[in-house]
């Protein structure tokens, strides 16, 4: 695990911590606030921009993918490699809101943005806007709850936590 981040404009995020399994390619057009933590054996593909909020907890084996080529290389076989703008090609930025969970095993494809304390079961395939403090779940995902519904008990049982969540 690495602790820190350095952002585009060299402010360090010391309480950041990324495994040294995850493979961040174009982290160039990362952008992360801090609090984040991002698990082992994750790919992230930012090259048409990820913005992740801060306090996200990103777990294992995740993929999140600003662009998509799956369709286009079917459709051009070999001469994808020799053509320019492929038809079927999706390209767009990923946005995750603040104090987000995401699961295990998701996919989170270009084209998202995910609210503010959303969280995001293991084996999950997200593409598509979702509101802030949305339980999102399948493949394809949809909403399924709602996290502030989910919490309130935890807050009312123990009503010192809500001095410091920002949501309440």
């Amino acid at each position: 695990m690495v602790s820190g981040f350095k952002t585009k404009d060299g402010k360090v995020l010391r309480n950041v911590r990324i495994s040294n399994t995850t493979f961040i390619d174009h982290p160039e057009s990362l952008a992360i606030g801090d609090y984040v933590f991002i698990g082992h054996f994750n790919f992230i593909e930012a090259s048409n921009t990820i913005s992740i909020g801060e306090g996200c907890q990103i777990t294992n084996y995740v993929s999140i993918t600003t662009h998509s080529s799956h369709i286009s290389i079917r459709l051009y076989g070999r001469q994808y490699i020799n053509e320019k703008n492929h038809i079927g090609y999706v390209k767009g930025p990923i946005k995750i809101g603040k104090y987000c969970f995401i699961g295990p095993h998701s996919l989170i494809l270009p084209n998202t943005s995910i609210g503010n304390a959303c969280l995001i079961h293991p084996y999950s395939k997200v593409q598509g806007e979702f509101p802030d403090f949305s339980i999102i779940a399948g493949d394809p995902a949809k909403i399924i709850g709602n996290t502030k519904e989910m919490d309130k008990k935890y807050l009312d049982e123990h009503p010192i936590l809500r001095k410091n969540n920002i949501f309440v």
